[in-house]
């Protein structure tokens, strides 16, 4: 184990408390040059005041890794592009300032998107475009950016619907009775079969959830969940899509729906009971497939957001990306970082799934700034029709 030094953050915590160095290292059990020392960054933090710190204030030892600022240098670096240089700003002094003081490195962050997003007006406005509007980010990034926020876990989220799932009987084989009986008990929907060309749709009016009958199992159960939540967990959906997003946006109606699917995957996969099944089979993908009944995009997702303090699962991040590199999901438990321009590596091991579907291919890769990720890609395809109509294949 590496040795920390977080002096910053340790001092913005007794800050925030309201602590003097004195009272911290009382509570901590240390004498108060000792602390001062690590303040300074002249000691590193060590394992027992970690511990005690985490006991004392709730504080996730995260808090003082350097590994949550992934994402901070990527992002750095790109907002900085033309800066960095080893006579101007380094990227080692990037990841320097990330480290120690994340919220001035924040702050500079927002000034370089300004920047660039100035320098892009006036370029368009040299050119005879339009220059005085500033492009607005895609409320899909936006969404993404709220997920990846909170490490890709809803505790509030997670833990409702884990409830949920134990007052109704979630289990594996028997989710989709038990989340049709709670519809219909709870909240007067019935379900019904759907011939036409779309997957599901609610008719509020009647009552009446239409499932199409080409949806599969887990499919089917996803859908029935996703409904639930939005019956039965509408106002805190709404509260929590709030919190990032003025109500009546684009951006609030696409943070509640990605809510309800988080709190859809949350119930029929319930934390403790998944987590459990995860670590026995040693986060093999396919047997959890197997043992619930659900698919493979399914599980994949789940994994990524076993994050809850105290019972955490192993970091996954999740991808599906299509034969041309574009990316139409990506979610991560990490800081892992997802480019915001620019396309994908061909070396990487998804394109050499899509040559041998159903096959999964595992992968070392080293990113720049040194981080080595395991990557496992398998191809999937998926109908919507009969034989002889496209397919989507990710």
């Amino acid at each position: 184990m590496g040795k920390t030094y977080a002096g910053a953050r340790l001092r913005r915590l007794r800050e925030e408390r309201r602590m003097s160095q004195a009272e911290l290292a009382r509570v901590l059990g240390i004498s108060p040059s000792y602390l001062n020392q690590m303040e300074h960054d002249s000691r590193p933090l060590t394992v027992p005041v970690l511990l005690k710190l985490t006991e004392a204030f709730g504080v996730d030892p995260g808090f003082f890794s350097e590994r949550d600022t992934t994402r901070l240098v990527a992002d750095l670096r790109e907002a900085l592009a033309g800066e960095i240089t080893e006579d101007r700003v380094s990227a080692s002094d990037l990841a320097d300032l990330a480290s120690r003081m994340p919220a001035v490195a924040t702050f500079l962050l927002g000034l370089g998107r300004r920047n660039q997003a100035l320098t892009e007006r006036l370029a368009g406005a040299a050119d005879g475009r339009d220059g005085t509007q500033e492009a607005p980010r895609s409320p899909h990034e936006e969404i993404r950016d709220f997920f990846y926020r909170r490490q890709n876990y809803l505790h509030d989220t997670d833990l409702a619907a884990e409830r949920l799932a134990e007052d109704i009987g979630i289990r594996p084989g028997e989710v989709v009775r038990a989340l049709t009986e709670r519809l219909a008990d709870g909240h007067g929907v019935r379900s019904a079969a759907e011939s036409g060309d779309r997957l599901h749709h609610y008719d509020e009016a009647s009552r009446t959830l239409h499932l199409s009958g080409r949806l599969r199992p887990g499919q089917r159960a996803f859908r029935l969940a996703t409904q639930l939540a939005l019956l039965e967990y509408g106002d805190e959906l709404d509260r929590q899509a709030a919190t990032d997003f003025p109500a009546g946006s684009p951006s609030h109606a696409l943070a509640r729906i990605g809510i309800a699917h988080y709190f859809a995957a949350a119930l029929i996969l319930p934390y403790r009971t998944f987590h459990a099944a995860a670590e026995e089979v040693r986060y093999d993908i396919e047997r959890l497939t197997d043992r619930y009944g659900l698919g493979y995009e399914t599980v994949c997702h789940r994994l990524s957001t076993l994050q809850r303090p105290r019972l955490r699962g192993v970091p996954f991040s999740f991808v599906r990306v299509d034969r041309a590199g574009n990316l139409s999901k990506r979610q991560s438990a990490t800081d892992f970082h997802f480019s915001r321009a620019g396309g994908t590596c061909p070396l990487w091991n998804v394109y050499e799934a899509f040559a041998a579907p159903g096959r999964i291919h595992v992968q070392i890769a080293e990113m720049p700034d040194g981080q080595r990720y395991l990557w496992t890609a398998r191809a999937l395809t998926r109908h919507r029709g009969g034989w002889g109509e496209p397919g989507k294949t990710y």
